[in-house]
């Protein structure tokens, strides 16, 4: 093959990455932001938007995960379980006297448990993930409310716990260098470079397969609805950090955004393929998205009609690169 050949190749495998589009596709909405609204590029508004994706993010990570190990994964609960955990931090935190960093732990455990109900109906007795998470949205959501009276709690201000969610280091936010950076940092070498990686990427394409090279498919998945929950319970520390308070509807709507996160970032739904970097691109693209539509004064049901729009036509875009580039 000539040299000349290999630089076609070389490019035309470029342009077909859906990361590449979506790394195009920030700087191009970021842009327009900046155009819409005079104050999208303040520092101010750069800390809260990033502030606010380092708790989505976390969501749409773990719902990656258990769309990759495929079977149809899919994990509604997470905001439902981000918000019933961060109640759960706070009663630990002001009713039982708790300090915050201790009631941080506990809360990521718990929502660690929280996804193991999830992960022990679907990949134990093998119920539809749709159904058992649909379930599960509705529970965890009205357990947050009805342990609250639809209150809210606080409690977090102590230990210097406020400086996670409110403090930046060389300007850029606690939460999103000490928590977000390494776990998605954690989670693409495991991806990449483990046996965890390769067990994933096989029981996601296909269980028969994976199952005549030793692995544990029903375990593997019952991991990842468990890492999910943990997650998510990580959000929910993450945005009683930020606000010092903890809301039984924190959650609610975010279990939507981390799917199209997700999906929008190459996890390909049918699970087994897609690449953690680029869900963390598509992270970028939808709280650019939404924050500069907010900061444009566009009403809601807008903002949800132009992300459908964007993300629609991003899909296409990237179908008609990826086949440009094949031929």
């Amino acid at each position: 093959m000539t040299t000349t050949a290999v630089a076609r190749r070389s490019l035309r495998d470029r342009l077909s990455d859906r990361r590449v589009f979506l790394a195009v596709l920030v700087v191009a909405l970021g842009a327009l932001m900046s155009v819409l609204s005079p104050y999208f590029l303040q520092v101010g508004n750069l800390l809260a938007m990033t502030q606010y994706g380092a708790v989505i993010g976390l969501l749409a990570l773990g719902q990656a995960f258990v769309i990759l190990g495929g079977r149809g994964g899919i994990d509604l609960s997470v905001g439902s379980v981000l918000s019933l955990s961060g109640i759960v931090m706070g009663l630990l935190a002001q009713n039982a006297g708790l300090s915050p960093w201790v009631a941080a732990l506990v809360t990521v455990v718990f929502g660690g448990l929280l996804g193991s109900v999830n992960g022990f109906m679907i990949a134990r007795l093998g119920l539809p993930p749709l159904i058992v998470t649909l379930s599960t949205l509705f529970l965890y959501g009205a357990l947050a409310q009805v342990l609250t009276g639809g209150g809210q709690l606080g409690g977090f201000d102590g230990g210097g716990f406020p400086a996670l969610g409110q403090s930046a280091i060389l300007g850029v936010p606690t939460q999103v260098l000490l928590v977000l950076a390494p776990m998605y940092a954690l989670a693409i070498w495991a991806q990449n470079r483990t046996a965890f990686g390769r067990r994933l990427h096989q029981a996601g394409t296909s269980d028969r397969a994976a199952g005549l090279a030793g692995i544990d498919v029903r375990r593997l998945r019952f991991r990842l609805y468990v890492l999910s929950g943990a997650l998510a319970a990580l959000g929910a520390v993450v945005t009683n950090a930020w606000l010092l308070t903890a809301r039984p509807s924190a959650g609610t709507g975010m279990e939507l955004q981390a799917i199209t996160i997700a999906v929008l970032g190459g996890i390909d739904i049918f699970g087994g393929r897609g690449h953690l970097s680029g869900v963390l691109l598509a992270l970028a693209v939808v709280v650019v998205l939404s924050w500069g539509l907010q900061l444009a004064q566009v009403g809601n049901s807008v903002q949800t009609g132009i992300l459908g729009l964007v993300l629609v036509g991003a899909a296409l875009l990237n179908n008609l690169i990826g086949r440009k580039a094949a031929g």
